[in-house]
């Protein structure tokens, strides 16, 4: 059968990017049968010189390293770019402007999962710029979701275990736990859901074993790569 090629912008950091990659490619089997796999092309960047970018708050610089990147990725033959992080969504639209081939925006993705379930008022689980900057909020309203973060402790609790830890492949039952507690907290403040919403976040909670229902921006993205992939569908768009 026909399938488009999958253009991957990954490294940030190469732990999510292999769970990426795995998902992608158990998509494709299961669906496919046999011995299929996906078309795929990975771009792996340097993580330390993107979280340097970060840091010095050189968005512009960035944008322009990942879109180089893209336009890589189409010149070798990729049907669509995907960004394997959340937190780089926040140049995602320069990125999306560097090429002609479509960007599936994990915002998107994971925005039109909640509006399947109904939950409009989710917590978001993710890096500090993630949460803080205004561009996550901001698109996930253009799909009518209220996304609701912890309060400051929180917010850097969750931002250190992602980065000091889950970024370094350190696993940790004691972060484990602080997360679900700041889980539970924002059930009794009346979120209706949570959204792993870094690629990370997927290697310490298991979005079927929360005290809320529990969307992985990681898994939700790969399979709607998988979906445009196979000709399932278009790509979708904020309103």
């Amino acid at each position: 059968m026909e399938m488009r090629k999958i253009g991957l912008i990954g490294g940030m950091s190469f732990e999510s990017s292999a769970v990426y990659y795995r998902m992608v490619n158990e998509a494709v089997r299961e669906r496919l049968g046999a011995l299929h796999s996906a078309e795929v092309l990975l771009h792996s960047v340097d993580f330390q010189k993107i979280v340097e970018l970060q840091k010095a708050g050189r968005w512009d610089e960035a944008a322009g390293r990942l879109s180089e990147v893209a336009r890589a990725l189409q010149s070798g033959g990729a049907d669509c770019v995907l960004i394997c992080t959340n937190t780089m969504h926040l140049i995602a639209d320069a990125v999306a402007a560097s090429v002609d081939i479509p960007l599936i925006n994990i915002i998107d993705e994971t925005a039109l999962r909640l509006k399947d379930a109904g939950s409009r008022r989710p917590l978001l689980l993710a890096t500090r710029y993630t949460m803080e900057h205004g561009f996550y909020a901001e698109r996930m309203r253009a799909h009518g979701i209220d996304v609701i973060v912890p309060d400051a402790d929180g917010r850097k609790l969750t931002h250190e275990v992602i980065f000091d830890e889950l970024c370094a492949g350190k696993v940790l039952d004691a972060s484990r736990e602080a997360l679900m507690a700041l889980i539970e907290k924002a059930k009794a403040e009346g979120a209706d859901a949570v959204i792993l919403g870094c690629t990370e976040i997927c290697l310490i909670l298991d979005p079927a074993n929360l005290p809320l229902p529990g969307f992985d921006s990681t898994a939700i993205h790969a399979e709607a790569a998988v979906d445009f992939a196979l000709l399932d569908r278009k790509v979708v768009r904020a309103a």
